[in-house]
């Protein structure tokens, strides 16, 4: 009897801990996220290269992977779509696109910004244009990270739920974790 009395109150406090645990940060998880980026599919940018060449670039099926390939880092991965203009003619390519990102917390806005866009790999169909999209690739770095610095990738919403409207208002950081982002609601 006397080892019951003391179990309930450590099972108590182990109970507050965990809550209190929970109440001091909200997570925001990879579906989560890829939900958000559906809104940036059909990102369109016509970019040239000193009237050499123009391309019209539609991106599509962004998907997240947070933390998982590089801790801190999110990944993405998605589909451009290129029509290349140039002295040649008209060409259209496929492009996979995979990019790693920081996620950066705003609290001004509430949103999760991608600092430090890279495109890591490029795979070109029909490979024959590989050659011609690896000289426009800097100039589509470029746009991607002008893109993302000023589009967030999640915006954290009231209407969602009391834990997002308690995150956006008290939120101290952002953690990156495998598969997941973190707000610290403390210091």
């Amino acid at each position: 009897m006397r080892k019951v009395i003391l179990f309930v109150p450590l099972l108590i406090s182990i109970l507050l801990l965990s809550a209190c645990d929970h109440l001091a940060r909200y997570t925001i998880t990879e579906q989560e996220v890829n939900q958000a980026l559906k809104k940036h599919d059909n990102y369109e940018k016509d970019i040239g290269v000193n009237g050499l060449a123009t391309a019209h670039i539609t991106l599509t099926d962004l998907q997240s992977a947070i933390g998982r390939e590089e801790p801190g880092k999110m990944t993405l991965s998605g589909k451009a779509s290129l029509q290349l203009t140039s002295l040649f003619g008209q060409q259209n390519a496929d492009i996979f696109l995979k990019m790693k990102a920081q996620p950066v917390y705003n609290p001004d806005q509430g949103a999760i910004y991608l600092q430090d866009l890279q495109v890591t790999d490029s795979q070109v169909r029909p490979e024959k244009l590989q050659q011609v999209v690896n000289a426009l690739m800097p100039v589509l770095n470029q746009s991607l990270q002008d893109y993302f610095r000023t589009h967030p990738a999640y915006v954290l919403n009231a209407d969602r739920g009391t834990g997002e409207a308690i995150a956006k208002k008290l939120a101290q950081g952002l953690e990156v974790r495998p598969g997941e982002l973190v707000i610290s609601l403390t210091r």
